[in-house]
This record gives C-alpha cells, sequence and structure tokens, in this order.
C-alpha cells in the first residue's frame, strides 16, 4: 500500500482554483521531486499531503500510524524545540519518540531490571531506530548545515530566521520519519551544507517529497518529478535533467498533434459547408457527424517569460580591457575585524566570474566594498576605462522608493508611464501588476521588480549577489541565458551550482579570511577540493609570486579556519555609474621585494607610517613615480573632457547622459585628489 495518496483532490480559494483534480501517490523510500513555477500551488500540495491542509473535494489517504513531517519556507517551532535549553538539544527533540524509549530503558536500569524480557523488547526497538547513534546524528546534522560550536549551544530563540529553518531541517532529518516533506529547502545553506544535505538525503530511508527550483539538487537527489501546471498534476519518471527532456518531447508531440487536429477540422468544416451547397445533405449529415467528435487538443502553454535580452545594461559603454583590479585589498565592516584579504585579482572585460565560499566568509562584504557600499580598510581598488556598474545586492538597506512597482521603477528614473509600463511588461508585471504595493509582493515579484531596477540604467559591470533568490526554474533559465549572452563583466555571489556551472567561467573563492582566485569552474573547482586544493595553499602562492612571502594568518578566523562576522551583509539596491578609478589603496608595509606604489588612501584609515619613512631604490622610485604621473596625466585629461561634456546641449538635454558625466567627474576627481596624495607620499620616499 503506499504511504499517501491523492484521488481527486482539489484545492479552492474563492473562486480561484488551486489543484483541480489531483491523482498522486507516495510509494515508500521513494524520492520525488516537485516542480512548477511560483504560484503553482506546490506548497498547497505538500501542505495537503502533510495534513496540515485539507482538500476542498477529493480525498487523501494515509497509511495507519504514518509519521510524517514538513518543512516550510519559514519554520514555525513548537514549544518543545523553543524552550530547550540549547539548539543541540531542541534539534535531539525531533526523535521525540526515540528519547521515550531511551528514558524507559534508563529507568528499567535504575530499577535494577536490565535482564528482564520487557528491556530486551525496548532494546530490540531502540536499536532498529538506530537510537544508539542519535547523539552522533544529532552532531553530524548540526555540523553538516553549518552550525559551529558556538551556534550549538545558544538558546533556540537567539536564532535569525535562516538559522532557525535551518535548524528545523536538521530536527526533521534527525527524526527519521516515514515521509519527509520539504519546501525550499536549500534556501539559507551554502554550498558545503547543500552537498551534505543531498548526501544526507540519499541516505535516508524514509520516502521524500521535494518542492524545489534548485535543479542541481534535484538531479543529485530523487528518482521521480511532479509537475504542477495548469492546476494538475503530471508524473515524469527520472531526475530533474530527464524530466526536463521528456517534458519537452511531450510538448513538442501535443503541438503537432493539435496542430494536426486544428488541420482536421477545418478540412471537415469545408467538406461540411461544401455539401451543404451542393444540397448532398446525407454526406453532410456524415461529416457533422465526424465533426462532432472532433476535440480540439489542448495544449498546456508556458507562462510568459522574462525577456532580459534588452533589458539589462544596455546602453552602456564599452570599457576598458581590465576591468577591475585589487591589490593587497582588505575588506570588512567600519569598527570591526578584517574578514577577508585579496593579494591580486583581476577582472578583465567580458570574463564571468563566479564569487563562491561559505556563509559568513565575506562574500557580500568583497561585493558591497567593489559596490562602494563599504569603504576598504587597506589595499587598492581600482577600475578600469569607462566602467559603469550596476549592483544587484542580497538585501535592500533602504526601502524601494514609491508605494507601486511603477512608483518604484519611475523613482529611479523620470520616464512616461507608456515607457515604464513597456518595460515593466519584460519582468512579468503586466496591466495591473504594475500598480501592486511594494510592500506587499512576494519573494519571486521582489527579485524581478529588483532586477529591473538594476536594468533601467546602463552597466557594464554588473555585481550580482544571489540573483536567483525567490526565482522560480523558468525565471532562472531566463537569467542563465541572458548572463552567458551578456558582453558586460559579471562578478556573480550565488550558491546556484547550476547557474556558477553554466554561466561562470573562473571563481573567487572567499574562505579562511582569505580571497583567492581559481582558473575553472564550479565543478573543476569541486574537484580540486576533492584531490586536496585549499584556499590557505592558495593564497601562500599569491603571497609568493607578487611578494615574495608568505601568507600571514588570517585576522579573526574561526576554528575552521574562516572569518565568520554577524549575519549577512548587503542591502538589496541598484546602482549605476562609473565608480572611481582608484579608491582604497593604501601602501603595504615593507617586503622582501619593493612595494607596490601608493594611492589613495582607504576612506577613515591613514596611511601606514612604516611605508612613509622607507626610502626606496632608484629603480623602484623611478617606476612608481612613472605609474603615479600616468595616473595624474590620464585624470587630469579626463577631467577636462568631461567638464567640456557638461557644457555640450545635447548631453544637458538628457538626463541619463547628464546623470552619468556628473557622476563620474566626481569620481574622476575623487581619484585625481588619490593620485596627487600618492604623489606627495612617493616624493617623501625618494633616494
Amino acid at each position: 500500500m503506499s504511504l499517501v495518496r491523492l484521488s481527486n483532490v482539489t484545492r479552492e480559494i474563492g473562486t480561484f482554483v488551486i489543484l483541480d483534480a489531483v491523482n498522486a501517490a507516495v510509494a515508500a523510500g521513494e524520492r520525488i521531486g516537485l516542480v512548477g513555477p511560483n504560484g503553482a500551488g506546490k506548497t498547497t500540495l505538500l501542505r495537503i499531503v502533510a495534513g496540515t491542509d485539507e482538500p476542498d473535494r477529493g480525498e487523501v489517504q494515509r497509511r495507519r500510524h504514518l509519521t510524517v513531517g514538513l518543512l516550510a519556507q519559514e519554520a514555525h517551532f513548537d514549544e518543545a524545540f523553543a524552550s530547550a535549553p540549547d539548539l543541540r538539544t531542541a534539534v535531539r527533540r525531533g526523535a521525540a519518540h526515540v528519547e521515550a524509549l531511551e528514558a524507559e530503558l534508563r529507568a528499567f536500569e535504575e530499577a535494577g531490571a536490565a535482564g528482564t524480557p520487557a528491556y530486551a523488547d525496548l532494546a530490540h526497538r531502540f536499536a532498529a531506530l538506530d537510537g544508539w547513534t542519535l547523539d552522533q546524528r544529532v552532531e553530524e546534522a548540526l555540523s553538516g548545515l553549518g552550525f559551529g560550536p558556538a551556534e550549538i549551544v545558544r538558546s533556540p530563540e537567539e536564532l535569525s530566521g535562516g538559522q532557525q529553518t535551518r535548524a528545523a531541517l536538521a530536527r526533521l532529518l534527525v527524526a527519521d520519519l516515514d515521509l519527509l516533506l520539504l519546501d525550499e529547502p536549500t534556501n539559507h545553506l551554502d554550498l558545503a551544507a547543500l552537498e551534505w544535505l543531498e548526501e544526507a538525503v540519499r541516505r535516508r530511508r524514509g520516502a521524500l517529497v521535494v518542492a524545489s527550483h534548485d535543479r542541481a539538487f534535484l538531479d543529485a537527489t530523487v528518482t521521480r518529478i511532479w509537475e504542477l501546471r495548469d492546476r494538475r498534476l503530471t508524473a515524469f519518471r527520472g531526475d530533474y535533467s530527464a524530466f526536463a527532456r521528456q517534458r519537452e518531447a511531450r510538448d513538442a508531440s501535443l503541438r503537432r498533434a493539435a496542430e494536426a487536429r486544428v488541420a482536421e477540422i477545418a478540412k471537415e468544416q469545408t467538406l461540411v459547408q461544401t455539401y451543404r451547397t451542393q444540397r448532398k445533405h446525407g454526406k453532410m449529415h456524415e461529416h457533422e457527424a465526424r465533426l462532432a467528435r472532433l476535440d480540439r487538443i489542448e495544449v498546456s502553454r508556458a507562462g510568459p517569460a522574462l525577456r532580459l535580452d534588452r533589458a539589462l545594461g544596455r546602453g552602456a559603454p564599452r570599457s576598458g580591457e581590465v576591468v577591475l583590479r585589487m591589490e593587497d585589498l582588505v575588506v570588512g565592516h567600519p569598527g570591526g575585524p578584517d574578514v577577508a584579504r585579496a593579494v591580486r585579482l583581476e577582472a578583465t572585460r567580458g570574463e564571468r566570474i563566479g564569487i563562491v565560499g561559505p556563509n559568513g566568509a565575506g562574500k557580500t562584504t568583497l561585493l558591497r566594498v567593489i559596490a562602494g557600499e563599504l569603504p576598504p580598510r587597506d589595499g587598492r581598488l581600482v577600475f578600469g576605462a569607462n566602467v559603469q556598474l550596476g549592483y544587484l545586492a542580497q538585501v535592500r538597506t533602504n526601502p524601494l522608493a514609491g508605494e507601486t512597482v511603477l512608483d518604484a521603477l519611475l523613482g529611479e528614473i523620470p520616464m512616461t508611464g507608456g515607457e515604464a509600463r513597456g518595460f515593466l511588461a519584460r519582468f512579468l508585471f503586466r496591466g495591473d501588476d504594475v500598480f501592486k504595493e511594494v510592500r506587499s509582493l512576494s519573494g519571486g515579484e521582489r527579485s524581478r521588480l529588483e532586477l529591473a531596477l538594476l536594468g533601467i540604467l546602463p552597466s557594464n559591470l554588473l555585481l550580482l549577489d544571489e540573483p536567483t533568490n525567490h526565482l522560480d526554474i523558468p525565471a532562472r533559465e531566463a537569467l542563465e541565458a541572458f548572463l552567458r549572452e551578456t558582453t558586460a563583466t559579471l562578478l556573480v555571489v550565488s550558491h546556484d551550482r547550476r547557474l556558477l556551472d553554466t554561466v561562470c567561467d573562473r571563481l573567487w573563492v572567499v574562505g579562511e579570511g582569505a580571497v583567492v582566485p581559481f582558473d575553472g569552474g564550479y565543478r573543476a573547482w569541486r574537484a580540486a577540493v576533492a584531490d586536496g586544493w585549499r584556499i590557505g595553499d592558495a593564497l601562500a602562492r599569491e603571497d609568493a609570486r607578487f611578494h615574495g612571502r608568505p601568507a600571514p594568518v588570517p585576522a579573526g578566523a574561526g576554528r575552521d579556519g574562516s572569518a565568520r562576522p554577524g549575519g549577512r551583509n548587503g542591502g538589496r539596491a541598484t546602482r549605476a555609474g562609473a565608480p572611481s578609478a582608484a579608491r582604497g589603496a593604501s601602501e603595504p608595509a615593507p617586503a622582501a621585494t619593493e612595494p607596490a606604489p601608493a594611492a589613495e588612501p582607504a576612506s577613515g584609515a591613514a596611511p601606514r607610517s612604516a611605508a612613509r619613512g622607507v626610502k626606496l631604490s632608484k629603480d623602484a622610485y623611478r617606476r612608481q613615480k612613472a605609474v603615479v604621473e600616468d595616473d595624474l596625466t590620464r585624470l587630469g585629461l579626463r577631467r577636462s573632457h568631461l567638464e567640456l561634456a557638461l557644457h555640450d546641449p545635447a548631453i544637458a538635454a538628457n538626463f541619463v547622459e547628464l546623470r552619468r558625466v556628473t557622476s563620474e567627474l566626481a569620481d574622476v576627481e575623487q581619484a585625481l585628489a588619490a593620485a596627487e596624495e600618492a604623489w606627495l607620499l612617493l616624493e617623501d620616499r625618494a633616494p
């Protein structure tokens, strides 16, 4: 018998039908992936299977004594979990039935009845539930899902929303239920936790139904796919990739059959009309009967798709060959510890670079420094010529301007209402959707609005922090297609392995207090890690290559060597315009080889006094002076050109161009002041 069987299950809200006569069954040990666009009813179906929601019509049959657990997208804890003294105890209580047997065994032992048949029966049941390994399983689940020793001893009530969801997942895995229902379980997980969860799910004996937009996770964990489309459910065998091939072939076959049926109906209608004209009523009625038997074949039409081909980064100029360079850059938050250091990183025009690493390692902090939201704590950050960046942050620090979707777009750049609505239509805001209140948008709708705000201004360097968050699979595939084809330079922070694998040519790996380059894509990096590649070794090689010295011990490193600042950073925002040509470049301390030339000091940080008094050799002084004087000449010419451009009537009448030129002029003047300061510092060190 199946664990759960759904028969003609229908669910409605008012007059809107969410599920229409759904039939499905879950067998013991089955692993099923549930897919469909946002709003298709996946969460509703999971709640009906779990018994937390009831259908309006139809029947749900469950096996007697079935144990079921549901991980919702937003975790809700019971009293037993919330009242636990620490996280370890709270997760352990997920296996309450095992703990109850454990208490009975302890009572037998304390009463001196450990040799009785009743005790032996209890011990056998306890062993069958893997009770002797319960503590080990709790530790593995907490560690695998990214909880460190300091977090395990904290009260569950002190956890953030993301930590609570991970803790709820750990509790369900420890419970070892007959049927596990997971709604977007990969949210809030970094790459290491994702890989651990995949292995844990594959090892489970119980059945699984998981709703997810993570195609790599589905490929690794499920053997069947349920697709919710047009309020109906269709089952497919195989993982997600197999389902995608089957669905494409099935849809193509249905389209051909529908076209043939349309042609057949047209033919019969023509014959009916011909025989009516010829007054051959027998023949006419014969073909009328045939026509009555021919129903049109309904083909499920995919919903409207994101159209990003001409929507993101449009109108941006061609940047210089080197778009971005970092030298001895240190990032962190003002007043806090250093989070990560990059010896030397460079992005060239058109490169697609993925930024990967564990949660809390500093990926978002690095992106915020590049975007100009945070000052560098030390080092040198230089942008190339004509660079205009657009920033899609993970969490917006400031609220979106305007009450509605249309207001938010018009608050970014003036345009007519028709132009704004046409642009928003590319991001699936059609008709009255543009008048939705921003505060009431779903996660997917908000992500699409953020993409629209990113794309409305020209940019040739896109900084994207978790761009696929809350996007369904069709939207993710549309975004990936755009990112593969765009000529813009990309820096992408993501835990979406399919996006990293199909879009990014190489990686910047963040962890252990460092940022190091990896020449290869995601799969190559994971293979290298399996073969012994380590961040610390890569950092040492970078330091030896550029400075001839071993890498310093990262400041603020945790037990595993990775810095752990408090929580995620950043505010989901968009920013376009030319960044400064040189930002945050204070001179490194003297080394065995000659130091790099000084430039603009980091915001709020004075140049190192040790570097001021050190005299350079004649060759080093000559080389560094040539670099600084070249910067002064180049920046001076650029300032002159921009000042002339401000007086151009065509630019003065174009709001977008005027804003761009004004912004770039301010940045160039700031960079010029930094270059002049660097020249003065260099003169202090003349031989």
